[in-house]
């Protein structure tokens, strides 16, 4: 199948437009992901001095936040946006003098624009993260990093190869409390590690919506993108709606991964895994039973049968993390385990990890690291990936760290989906000797937009 016909952008003329789509329609039979001739081996590198050009792919909600961000930074300026959506790019583009496109490749020409932002939904990750890099420019990418753990370690490839400042959006990192509480773990200032709890997380369900008319200036065929072609329906084209793509397994990891990235990722943060993971995987209790949508209705039937099977994961030490809903045995007042973090049970006491917040039994541990918190600490995560696309620098939640923190979700996911126990090679990033589990490392998509063996 050909690449999706873009619709005419922004300063492009139509001869410029009839060309590139005769380009695109001839790579599809030679070579796919196919980037816009005049993008490859560009220098998206700003001067130690200058603004930083920066465009936007994607300006949905996520993204909105993001730009707000961006536009109170003096170290950068909006200039290009993109979207499947076009009359949002146009609104964001002319709110804020930026080019307007709706092929992302279109924006990824411009050698204006120095790095790039991206919060498309998660099945548009491997595209524009890898043409991205090829393109010469610097990558600020929402959580999770990718739709499969294939993705992720094709994303570090290409960042290390095209020498890319690549920041996952996962903003806990950039937090100092968070970032002394994941220390103090890691640093055995709570002596050993004897137990760990994760949040527990739903897996994805499947979807099959009715057909909705298309809105105007939506290009529906270019959204579906990589997988096949369903009919539009507001419920899958939102994120978080009733129930939205983030629920549903060919565009997300769910919840597992959604919020997984937050949480999990500071696990593995604590137990100091950000270029590893555990070794083995597996689930308890009863079989994995998604259930299909076919009428809008809210995400609470689908978590609930989904955040089933217990989940646990065994690490080289034999440290065991389980996914759970709340602790075993009363410990804080609010026995939850957090959604944005984890519970540390060590030999001096028990220590829960939240989104900029910490607990613990005994209650002084925290208090005094608390206490510790130094003046004048900047903890803009956005800030922190433009200050090292400058230095080039690696930022907080480079590349690695969030293909580590990923995988863990997708590991979680895929021991409900195949329902036995499995053994995982965190160097070789593969099921060793089980073909079906390493059928789940990735997806497949349609033949334009098939990731290459190698970047």
């Amino acid at each position: 199948m050909n690449p999706p016909s873009p619709s005419l952008p922004a300063g492009v003329s139509r001869r410029q437009f009839l060309r590139h789509t005769a380009l695109l329609a001839a790579s599809a039979a030679t070579a796919p992901m196919f980037l816009p001739s005049g993008v490859l081996a560009a220098n998206g590198q700003p001067g130690a001095n200058g603004r930083i050009g920066v465009g936007f792919i994607g300006i949905g909600r996520q993204a909105s936040g993001l730009l707000e961000q961006l536009l109170k930074l003096p170290e950068a300026r909006f200039l290009a946006v993109a979207d499947v959506n076009l009359n949002r790019a146009k609104e964001a583009g002319a709110k804020h003098g930026a080019k307007p496109f709706q092929d992302y490749r279109r924006l990824l020409e411009l050698k204006e624009v120095d790095a790039v932002v991206t919060a498309t939904p998660d099945h548009w990750r491997g595209p524009i993260c890898i043409h991205t890099c090829q393109a010469g420019k610097d990558l600020y990418v929402e959580k999770p990093l990718s739709l499969t753990i294939r993705e992720g370690r094709l994303f570090v490839e290409a960042a290390r190869k095209y020498q890319r400042v690549f920041q996952v959006g996962s903003q806990q990192r950039s937090n100092w409390v968070d970032q002394a509480a994941c220390e103090l773990v890691r640093s055995g200032g709570l002596g050993k590690v004897q137990q760990v709890y994760g949040p527990n997380y739903p897996s994805p369900w499947e979807g099959a919506l009715p057909a909705q008319p298309i809105p105007d200036g939506l290009d529906w065929e270019m959204w579906c993108g990589p997988f096949a072609t369903v009919p539009y329906n507001k419920d899958l084209y939102l994120p978080r709606a009733n129930p939205g793509w983030l629920s549903f397994r060919p565009y997300s990891g769910g919840e597992m991964t959604g919020w997984g990235a937050h949480g999990l990722d500071m696990i593995q943060a604590a137990l100091g895994m950000d270029a590893s993971g555990p070794v083995e995987v597996w689930t308890e209790g009863p079989k994995f039973a998604p259930p299909t949508y076919t009428q809008a209705e809210s995400k609470d039937r689908g978590d609930k049968l989904c955040n089933v099977p217990k989940v646990f994961f065994r690490y080289a030490n034999g440290l065991v993390m389980e996914l759970a809903d709340s602790l075993p045995k009363p410990v804080f007042e609010n026995n939850k385990v957090p959604g944005g973090g984890g519970v540390f049970v060590c030999d001096k006491g028990t220590f829960k990890i939240d989104r900029g917040s910490c607990e613990s039994e005994p209650e002084e541990i925290a208090l005094d690291l608390r206490k510790k918190r130094p003046r004048g600490f900047d903890e803009n995560h956005l800030k922190n990936w433009l200050d090292c696309v400058k230095s080039r620098a690696k930022p907080n939640a480079d590349v690695e760290i969030g293909h580590r923190s990923a995988t863990v979700c997708h590991l979680g996911n895929i021991a409900r989906w195949t329902g036995r126990r499995l053994k995982w090679d965190p160097v070789k990033e593969i099921f060793p000797d089980d073909k079906e589990a390493n059928e789940h490392l990735d997806r497949k998509r349609r033949k334009a937009w098939e990731l290459p063996e190698k970047v």
